[in-house]
């Protein structure tokens, strides 16, 4: 093998591959990028056997071949030649040598025999999405997904078609996030769980890009298509609870709020929440406010008086505040709907101009 390829466009191609490997000591190859030197480009291929990466990246081929070299060395050496605008890369004795402007490098790498192949999805359910409104949706809830792996379709990103929608779910039975973008070709009901770890690799390789996505997926396994860029994730088996069944119908109360109003008095219960997180919010729809109290027995307290648009009936609640801010990185407007269904019942918040995101949170007991 040997080509020559831009610093640049090489370095982003590993730079995302390098994230899917693994240091696997059965398979020693996972640690690996495969290069393989093709007609007019080198093809970067990476696997962790949980979710696989294949990116195109244009080249002048002199030799086609493959060779397996460790991603994270691969990933460095790369790094730090930001100075060079095009480099060689040549395979002499079984290693990888690298030939820029001012440097010369020898990689050693592994028998690239060994490397799996990344399987395609022959027979699926198909439909095409904007790459922003993609990691949108996965960026909406993705953070509301268990971390814990006791019970798997909790830990996963529910992604179905309802009404020319894909809606994108994630709950860890103490919150729950759902968000809608408008797709073409999704089939109502056809659902899929993306394992909650494989989510954040998606969002960085396709938050670069601009344009649509050729989604596919089976029972077992989903991947995302966009020009020289292929990424395939294996799907957890299981059901997604029914979580329509959980989101209240009838609020007993409802505010609306300026979000940076909610931001900053959030941000400083913070400093006298107890080891639970937990904040008290009343309802004072006579007074025209919300009122935010913390209360730490080693540090002191805080109430905070919110002024806002108040309806319904006069109630108090325990939530926990981490809960409540996460949401506001998914809510883009500059008012925050709080929408209350009772004293020691779920709390939705929602943008006051945006019905697209729904956010619950359940309340503490204690």
């Amino acid at each position: 093998m040997k080509i020559e390829c831009s610093r640049e466009k090489l370095h982003s191609a590993v730079a995302h591959a390098e994230r899917s490997t693994n240091k696997n000591q059965n398979l020693p190859v996972l640690s690996c990028i495969l290069l393989t030197a093709k007609d007019n480009s080198v093809i970067l291929r990476s696997t962790n056997l949980d979710i696989g990466v294949e990116i195109d990246v244009p080249a002048k081929v002199s030799e086609e071949g493959d060779i397996a070299v460790p991603g994270s060395i691969l990933y460095s050496y790369i790094s730090g030649i930001s100075n060079e605008k095009n480099i060689i890369l040549e395979e002499k004795d079984g290693n990888l040598h690298i030939t820029s402007s001012r440097t010369t490098t020898t990689i050693k790498t592994l028998p690239h025999n060994d490397f799996p192949s990344l399987p395609h999805i022959e027979h699926g359910y198909i439909f095409t999405i904007h790459s922003e409104d993609l990691c949108l949706g996965l960026k909406s809830v993705w953070y509301s997904a268990s971390v814990s792996s006791m019970k798997p379709e909790l830990s996963s990103v529910y992604v179905y078609g309802e009404d020319e929608y894909a809606v994108f779910v994630a709950t860890d039975s103490f919150r729950l996030a759902e968000k809608r973008v408008r797709v073409d070709g999704y089939k109502d009901g056809e659902g899929m769980l993306i394992p909650y770890k494989n989510v954040p690799e998606i969002i960085k390789i396709f938050d670069g890009v601009d344009g649509e996505v050729d989604v596919s997926f089976d029972k077992n396994q989903v991947s995302f298509k966009y020009q020289g860029i292929y990424v395939i994730s294996r799907l957890v088996n299981g059901s997604f609870p029914d979580y329509r069944q959980i989101i209240p119908k009838e609020f007993a109360s409802e505010a609306v709020i300026i979000k940076q109003d909610l931001v900053n008095a959030l941000k400083l219960s913070t400093v006298f929440s107890d080891k639970f997180n937990q904040i008290n919010i009343t309802v004072s729809p006579n007074e025209k406010n919300i009122q935010i109290s913390t209360k730490n027995s080693d540090v002191g307290e805080n109430t905070s008086v919110l002024h806002c648009s108040v309806s319904g009936d006069q109630m108090a609640s325990k939530f926990n505040h981490k809960y409540i801010n996460d949401s506001f990185q998914s809510v883009f407007s500059d008012s925050i709907s709080l929408s209350f269904a009772g004293a020691q019942r779920p709390l939705v918040i929602r943008g006051a101009s945006d019905k697209t995101f729904t956010y619950l949170v359940m309340p503490m007991n204690r």
